[in-house]
């Protein structure tokens, strides 16, 4: 039976795995191998230490930056706050998001960072000296800035940090109008973006949503069309699950299970989200929560409840070839980023199952990034210059039907239809048509081959021929 804790197993070569995928994928592209080993090596890989005071003495911590292409600029990526960070994962991570980023068509290079600290003991003074230091040390080396570098929140850290490391940047570079393009995921009242909190949820659930809206895929699966009624586990009710929980909820799925590090609940009838986020923030605990039919203070058994679709939005090396026999969903959507091993999904693939890869699944994220360091680089918000114009059009449009018909539209029918967009209305129509787009590029990829065997590898052979065009474009010089 697997152990209780959501960690990475530091035993598993993280990396290792990333490139045996990108190998897999490789052989179904027509690339020179030479342009084949530069895509798929991490560029610039930048360990170094700094101290810090604590008490009455000093610390020494332990951090990370990796670029891993430079196909596209800047690159960009999130900084992992975790005392289990070490260079493989931020590499394997920095990989992933250079395929993620061409898969959804995002013009970034990829990146990571990692600090290695838990969080939560430290206080937020020291917090902030080590956020602080590490962006000094990031710009001592060029390794940020809105042309260069863009760092992002990943987990354990959101937008608090960002801010930090955003005034920091503008500190150390007084004058450079872009400043604030040097890090996303930043709150609003600090030019972040409407809708930046919660994509990378949304994503999922919309490529879920997309998934399973294609009936002959769903038909093989044994399964109707749609999400409606479709019973869905989550593991992990951080900022990726509760949203993916959340917008699936809206999207018409049941949510029976949720998982945690402290154990997990299910109910076969569905669980209120809200409700047990709740319970968690006044208890610390997901469990006791009264909707809950069944506990389990073994977390990882909540993955193996009954259900059609399984959300993994943790951590990485979650679903392993010791308990995937053991998983009855039929659908795997990876929020987290590497949840499942090369072996595990082997197995699931061979008895039947199918899996929305992390590359794809959890690309809002860094979609909406996207839109927010564009927003930066206008220095102007989305639907600013437009709305009222589109609803002056809008209204005319309306009084001349009005005029033609003789009809008069009821004043909440004329609201709706004048209504201008906003920016997050801007912003979701984007990430929804950005995955809705992303997931049939891949899908159709899938299908044109039989030898293609996951919907990862068609993702990666997707990603590998459109950086290799940016690669050879390029050129080499000198």
């Amino acid at each position: 039976m697997a152990t209780n804790i959501l960690v990475a197993d530091q035993d598993t070569h993280f990396f290792g795995d990333v490139c045996k995928n990108f190998d897999y994928a490789a052989q179904f592209t027509k690339h020179d191998a030479g342009l084949l080993d530069q895509i798929k090596s991490c560029n610039s890989v930048y360990r170094f230490r700094f101290p810090i005071r604590r008490g009455n003495g000093f610390e020494v911590i332990d951090a990370w930056r990796v670029e891993h292409s430079h196909h596209q600029s800047p690159t960009k990526g999130g900084i992992r706050y975790s005392e289990m960070v070490n260079e493989d994962e931020v590499m394997a991570l920095a990989a992933l998001m250079t395929y993620k980023c061409a898969i959804v068509n995002v013009p970034f290079g990829g990146a990571k960072g990692g600090i290695k600290i838990n969080p939560k003991n430290y206080t937020v003074s020291e917090l902030e000296n080590i956020t602080r230091r590490y962006t000094v040390e990031l710009i001592k080396k060029n390794f940020i800035g809105p042309s260069i570098d863009v760092p992002a929140p990943d987990y354990g850290s959101g937008e608090r940090e960002m801010s930090w490391i955003a005034d920091t940047y503008a500190t150390m570079n007084p004058g450079q109008l872009d400043a604030m393009g040097a890090v996303t995921g930043k709150p609003i009242a600090l030019h972040g973006i409407a809708g930046r909190r919660e994509a990378t949820g949304r994503g999922v659930a919309i490529a879920i949503r997309e998934c399973v809206s294609v009936g002959e895929d769903m038909q093989k699966l044994g399964l109707l069309p749609g999400l409606a009624g479709k019973r869905v586990i989550v593991q992990g009710l951080g900022n990726v699950g509760y949203y993916s929980a959340k917008f699936l909820a809206e999207f018409g799925a049941i949510i029976v299970g949720l998982c945690e590090f402290e154990g997990a609940i299910y109910n076969e009838d569905g669980l209120d989200i809200e409700a047990v986020f709740q319970h968690r923030k006044a208890t610390g605990s997901i469990l006791g929560y009264a909707g809950a039919l069944r506990e389990f203070t073994n977390t990882m058994e909540g993955l193996e409840q009954p259900c059609d679709i399984l959300v993994p939005a943790a951590l990485e090396n979650q679903i392993t070839e010791y308990n995937i026999r053991n998983i009855q969903a039929k659908i795997i959507a990876e929020g987290a980023n590497g949840p499942t091993t090369p072996e595990a999904e082997a197995i699931f693939y061979a008895n039947g199952g199918l899996i929305i890869p992390d590359m794809y699944a959890n690309a809002g994220g860094v979609t909406v990034s996207y839109f927010e360091w564009l927003k930066n680089l206008s220095h102007v918000a989305f639907g600013r210059m437009n709305r009222r114009f589109e609803e002056n059009s809008n209204l005319n449009l309306v009084n001349m039907v009005e005029g033609i018909t003789g009809t008069s539209l009821t004043p909440m029918q004329r609201s709706t239809i004048i209504k201008g967009a906003s920016e997050l209305e801007l912003v979701n129509s984007g990430l929804e048509d950005t995955m809705i787009r992303s997931y049939h590029e891949i899908r159709e990829i899938y299908k044109s081959n039989p030898k293609i065997e996951t919907l990862r590898n068609a993702a990666m052979v997707g990603a590998i021929n459109k950086i290799a065009v940016s690669y050879q474009n390029l050129g080499v010089w000198p």
